[in-house]
C-alpha cells in the first residue's frame, strides 16, 4: 500500500490505484531519501555503517522468508540454513575458484533455491508442526555437511576467508564502499518482494495461505505454489548469505545457527508477516534494539564487573524473547499493523469519525 496521502487526494485511473508511488510530493520523499541514504557513507562512522550494512542483509533474509511464511502460510526453521548455502557458495567460488563476486552472487542464490527445493518437497504432504520440523532438519544437516564433508574445500571447523568484491576494478573492502554494494541490492530486492506479491503468482500465494484446499478447488496447482514459494524464500537467503559472506570476509557454520533462523521469524512477527514494510519495521527494530542492549550491557558490566561474563550474553536474549511475548500478546499483527492504522486516519483527517 502506499505511502500516506492527505485527505482530498483520488485516485483517477486504475494504473494510479495500482502504483506504489502515487503523489509528486510522495517522489520528492523517495528521491530525497535515496540521496540521503547514498550520502550516508559521507559523514557516518564505520561502527554505524557495519549496523546498516547488517541491517539490510538481514532484511533481504526476511523478505524471502515473508514470502513464504507471511504470504504462502508455509513454516520455515532453516532460512539461516540456506543463508549459509548461499555464503559457502560465494565464498568458494571466489576463494577457492577466483571467480568475479557478481558471478558468484547469482550462483549462491540458485544453489540456496535449489537446497530451498529439496527441504520444500515435504510441504505437499505435512504442514504445520510436522512440517516445521522437516525445515529444522535442514538447519541441522547443512552445518555438518559443511563442517565434515569437503574440509579441504569449506574450510571445515576453520573459517573460510573470502576475498572482497570489486566494482570497476576498485576493491570494496571497508565499510563504506561495500555500503554501495549491499544497499542497492537490497533496494532492489524488496522492490521484487513488493511487486511479487501483486502478480498472479503473489495472489495464488496467498489463496494457498488461506485455504489451500479451496485453492486447489479453483485450479490452482498447491504443490507446485508451495514449492515455488521455498524456491523464492531460499534464493533471498541466498543473496543474503553471499552478501554476508563478503561484508564479513569470513565465515563458519556457527555464523548460521538455529538462533538466526529463530531471529529471522521474530522479526517477521514483530514487524507484521504478509506485508514487505513490515519486514522493514521487524528488522530495523530487532536490530537497533539488538545494539542498544550491546551498549547497555557493556554499561551494567562496567559498574558490575562480576557480571561481565553473564550480563553481556544473556540480556540481548532476554530482552528479544521479552518483545516477542508483548507483541503476541498485544499487537500479534506487527508494527505494520500501526502504520497502517496511522494511514488511514491521516487520510481521514480532520475528520477522524
Amino acid at each position: 500500500m502506499a505511502i500516506t496521502r492527505p485527505a482530498g487526494t483520488f485516485d483517477k485511473s486504475y494504473a494510479q490505484d495500482m502504483a506504489i508511488i502515487r503523489t509528486r510530493w510522495q517522489w520528492i520523499m523517495l528521491i530525497g531519501g535515496l540521496v540521503l541514504l547514498f550520502c550516508l557513507p559521507a559523514f557516518a562512522s564505520s561502527r554505524y555503517l557495519n549496523v546498516i550494512n547488517a541491517i539490510c542483509i538481514t532484511i533481504i533474509a526476511v523478505h524471502g522468508l515473508n514470502i513464504l511464511v507471511g504470504y504462502t502460510g508455509q513454516i520455515n526453521l532453516g532460512q539461516a540454513a540456506f543463508m549459509a548455502v548461499g555464503a559457502y557458495t560465494s565464498g568458494i567460488l571466489t576463494a577457492r575458484l577466483g571467480l568475479s563476486f557478481w558471478i558468484a552472487l547469482p550462483c549462491a542464490a540458485l544453489a540456496a533455491g535449489m537446497v530451498g527445493l529439496i527441504f520444500g518437497l515435504p510441504s505437499l504432504r505435512v504442514k504445520g508442526f510436522y512440517l516445521a520440523l522437516a525445515t529444522l532438519a535442514a538447519q541441522m544437516i547443512m552445518p555438518a555437511l559443511i563442517l565434515n564433508v569437503r574440509p579441504d574445500i569449506t574450510g571445515g571447523v576453520h573459517t573460510l576467508v573470502i576475498p572482497p568484491p570489486s566494482i570497476f576494478g576498485i576493491k570494496c573492502n571497508s565499510a563504506q564502499s561495500i555500503f554501495y554494494i549491499i544497499v542497492p541490492i537490497t533496494l532492489l530486492m524488496t522492490f521484487f518482494a513488493k511487486n511479487i506479491t501483486r502478480t498472479g503468482i503473489g495472489r495464488a500465494f496467498v489463496a494457498v495461505r488461506d485455504n489451500d484446499l479451496a485453492a486447489q478447488l479453483m485450479g490452482i496447482n498447491v504443490f507446485k505454489y508451495k514449492l515455488l514459494a521455498f524456491f523464492i524464500c531460499s534464493l533471498y537467503a541466498g543473496v543474503a548469505g553471499s552478501l554476508w559472506a563478503h561484508w564479513a570476509r569470513a565465515i563458519h557454520p556457527d555464523h548460521f545457527t538455529l538462533m538466526h533462523s529463530i531471529w529471522f521469524l521474530g522479526m517477521l512477527i514483530v514487524g507484521g508477516m504478509g506485508s514487505a514494510t513490515g519486514v522493514i519495521f521487524g528488522v530495523v527494530f530487532l536490530r537497533t534494539l539488538d545494539e542498544i542492549t550491546k551498549v547497555l550491557g557493556t554499561s551494567i558490566a562496567t559498574v558490575f564487573p562480576a557480571l561481565i561474563g553473564n550480563i553481556q550474553g544473556a540480556l540481548s536474549v532476554s530482552v528479544y524473547g521479552l518483545v516477542i511475548i508483548l507483541f503476541l500478546l498485544f499487537e500479534p499483527r506487527g508494527l505494520a499493523h500501526r502504520w497502517e492504522i496511522f494511514k488511514a486516519s491521516y487520510r481521514l483527517r480532520p475528520f477522524p469519525y
